[in-house]
């Protein structure tokens, strides 16, 4: 036939127009143009009010473009004598112009509606929802062309019971994602332990459960595992704060009375809050068990950031770890370790001798105002009863209103002296570094410490206890002068941070202050009468 002849068969049979006038009964029977017209205005109302959904809409609007060119095509398909192709065209248009039409009520109904009253149904309650749809959907056109729904049912009873048994896990996982989301047992956002598994749970579906650990992990739960398996949620509990029980193990050995490392392991606990630690309930220390050569505690504390559980373990750790330095409590070491040293009274006067020195030459006490007074013989009597006290970082050395019977001269690190004031605002007051000291008020009169002490860093301390002082003072009185200028200086510095004295008021306060520690001091320590070398 000539390339020219095809085009003028169908001009000359009508071909064409007949197509066309079956193109335009079907568009009128379906009502194609007024269903577009109110499709189209509806997604584009949606995505004006819900635009988070933009993307369900735009499938949505695919979908229904596609169902509008299957029953147009349907009728071309009519037009050239293919009568059951253009009934199965038609079909399929119908169903997926309904699956577009529930797609997009389901856009109005849960991101418009609902969230218009604050409810929020989770995806996979979505999901199943928007799916029973589509079947209702697909039996609707079923019933339309003539299929008997119950015969339907009856037939495929097998056809079901094959593809039950053949998806069995699929189903499982569906079913279990009802149950989780009937029960509102989890959640997004909570932290679950399943099996080895431990991360926060970040998305829910009808087929799994989606974990991030804190390895960088994702974890894909099916949520038929879930169903047979024990699943822990971790820091809940009804009515309160989301925070988790952590323990801290340490060893000590027999030879320390528990309740004294309970006690100060307890104290350092409680001194200043654990950065990620809950200050309610307050951490503890516990003892655990007895072991072959040690005791076993626990420190257990609530952790508050559940993310970040081995940097607060460390530090609490770190806060142990000083606490019992301080204290002279060492932690144990294995059984099996046996230190051999041959120990002579020489030796021994030799490493006390060298100890001595190097704490001299260390603390440089000639540099401390405190004991520039004091000759060579009185130096060497504190230095022999100072005592070791490391402090962690962020550690309360000294608080504010505490009672107290040391003075600390700080070796290594830094530390802010800070005031608590009337209106209960923090104000730092100085620093400390090497060569400082603090705590002597409550040494030398017995009054309560005036400003807390916090370390900045990692520091070290030689502590001196009142006794030290005593001897001293009943052999030579006359000290007691100098260490009550010193105090009363140091006392005002504060005073006026907290009043805003003036340098006049502040040297009559230092007049004043001078005279009342003089009195203290000697009754302290007991110095008899004080009238004659009082201050002037």
């Amino acid at each position: 036939m000539d390339s020219w002849a095809f085009p003028a068969f169908w001009l000359e049979t009508g071909a064409l127009a007949e197509i066309w006038r079956a193109v335009q009964a079907t568009a009128e029977q379906d009502q194609v143009w007024q269903v577009s017209a109110l499709f189209v205005l509806s997604a584009g109302l949606l995505a004006f009010l819900a635009r988070s959904q933009r993307r369900r809409i735009r499938t949505a609007l695919f979908m229904f473009l596609g169902a509008v060119l299957l029953i147009l095509g349907s009728a071309v398909a009519a037009g050239l004598g293919g009568v059951s192709a253009a009934k199965t065209i038609h079909g399929v248009g119908l169903l997926l112009g309904g699956f577009a039409i529930v797609k997009l009520a389901s856009v109005f109904v849960f991101d418009v509606v609902l969230h218009a009253v604050h409810l929020s149904p989770d995806q996979i309650l979505r999901d199943i929802l928007v799916a029973f749809g589509y079947l209702g959907v697909g039996l609707s056109l079923l019933s339309r062309s003539g299929v008997s729904l119950s015969g339907l049912v009856a037939t495929s009873a097998v056809m079901t019971g094959v593809i039950v048994f053949s998806l069995q896990d699929s189903l499982s996982s569906l079913l279990g994602g009802l149950v989780l989301e009937a029960e509102k047992s989890i959640s997004v956002g909570d932290w679950v332990k399943i099996d080895q598994t431990v991360g926060r749970v970040v998305e829910m579906n009808w087929r799994h459960l989606t974990v991030e650990t804190r390895n960088w992990e994702t974890a894909i739960i099916p949520n038929s595992v879930l169903m047979k398996t024990q699943l822990t949620v971790l820091g809940r509990r009804s009515g309160q704060p989301t925070q988790l029980r952590r323990w801290v193990w340490f060893n000590v050995d027999f030879r320390i009375p528990p309740t004294e490392v309970i006690r100060v392991v307890t104290e350092a606990l409680h001194a200043e809050p654990v950065e990620g630690a809950a200050s309610e309930p307050k951490p503890n220390c516990v003892l655990m068990d007895f072991k072959e050569s040690y005791c076993q505690y626990a420190a257990r504390y609530w952790l508050a950031d559940l993310p970040a559980d081995d940097p607060t373990d460390s530090r609490v750790r770190g806060r142990i770890y000083f606490a019992l330095q301080r204290a002279g409590i060492p932690l144990s070491v294995p059984a099996f370790t046996a230190f051999v040293e041959e120990q002579s009274l020489e030796r021994k006067q030799l490493h006390h001798e060298r100890d001595i020195q190097q704490r001299l030459g260390a603390l440089n006490l000639v540099r401390v105002e405190l004991f520039e007074k004091l000759n060579e013989e009185e130096r060497r009597k504190l230095v022999e009863r100072l005592r070791y006290a490391a402090f962690v970082k962020g550690e309360v050395m000294t608080r504010q209103g505490a009672e107290a019977h040391w003075l600390y001269i700080l070796t290594k690190g830094s530390a802010e002296v800070t005031l608590s004031l009337a209106s209960g605002e923090n104000k730092r007051v100085s620093l400390l570094h090497a060569g400082d000291f603090f705590g002597e008020m409550s040494l030398l009169t017995g009054e309560p410490r005036s400003a807390t002490v916090k370390a900045l860093e990692d520091s070290e301390c030689y502590r001196l206890d009142r006794q030290a002082f005593e001897d001293i003072l009943r052999a030579r009185p006359e000290i007691t002068q100098h260490l009550s200028e010193v105090l009363a200086r140091r006392q005002v510095e504060l005073e006026a941070v907290r009043h805003d004295l003036d340098a006049a008021a502040q040297a009559k306060m230092i007049q004043h202050q001078q005279r009342s520690i003089f009195d203290s001091i000697y009754k302290l320590f007991k110095l008899g009468h004080s009238s004659k070398s009082q201050p002037k």
